[in-house]
């Protein structure tokens, strides 16, 4: 019997990544927009139209104090895994 290899960007989903943004960052404002299908034929598209490119609007007590790159940082962190599984590119606008 052989095994298929995962294909990959199918659990990356802007609902997917709307769930963990707010569970880790304890948002008080979210948009997650999937702008994979813009991105067809760009380095890091998977030529589904999906899953692999998208923008954040997000604001959160998290972020209080920090950074810019600090928080660009946290909203990484919260979504390292996602990476594994195929997303390539994140927008990301701190409100």
């Amino acid at each position: 019997m052989t095994q298929q290899a995962p294909q990959v960007g199918l659990g990356v989903t802007a609902p997917a990544l709307h769930a963990r943004l707010q569970a880790v960052l304890q948002t008080t404002a979210l948009e997650v927009l999937d702008e994979s299908a813009a991105h067809a034929g760009h380095v890091g598209a998977n030529g589904s139209g999906f899953g692999t490119h998208f923008r954040v609007r997000i604001a959160s007590p998290a972020f209080t104090g920090c950074s810019r790159v600090a928080q660009h940082r946290l909203v990484y962190d919260a979504l390292r895994d996602f990476m594994d599984q195929g997303l390539h590119a994140i927008a990301i606008e701190v409100l």
